[in-house]
């Protein structure tokens, strides 16, 4: 497992090999959404910070996992490929919150 780090704060960890993960986050399609992504309505990457890619801490793969074991409980991956690499942020974006309260009726 990999994660990716800008200015020191740990931002998405991904299940995918190192070669993935560097795709994965360091592509361009990643780079716009996490520009566009807020926290506390400050962008997640301002564009320009560096963006470090390194192995997943213990902590970070023991979360990862337990996400992981909740899903395939509820069954929630039924949603999406299996073949491809997860990822979850670990910071609380503001849009997937917003998307959670209009689920809820909020």
């Amino acid at each position: 497992m990999f994660t990716l780090v800008i200015n020191g704060v740990a931002i998405a960890t991904t299940d995918a090999d190192e070669d993935e993960a560097r795709d994965i986050f360091l592509g361009e399609d990643f780079k716009e959404d996490i520009k566009e992504f807020t926290v506390d309505g400050k962008p997640v990457w301002d564009g320009k910070s560096e963006l470090v890619v390194r192995a997943a801490t213990e902590d970070e793969a023991e979360i990862f996992s337990e996400i992981d074991e909740i899903e395939e409980e509820e069954d929630l991956d039924e949603e999406f490929d299996e073949d491809g690499a997860s990822i979850m942020f670990l910071v609380d974006i503001d849009q997937f919150e917003d998307e959670l309260d209009d689920e809820e009726g909020v």
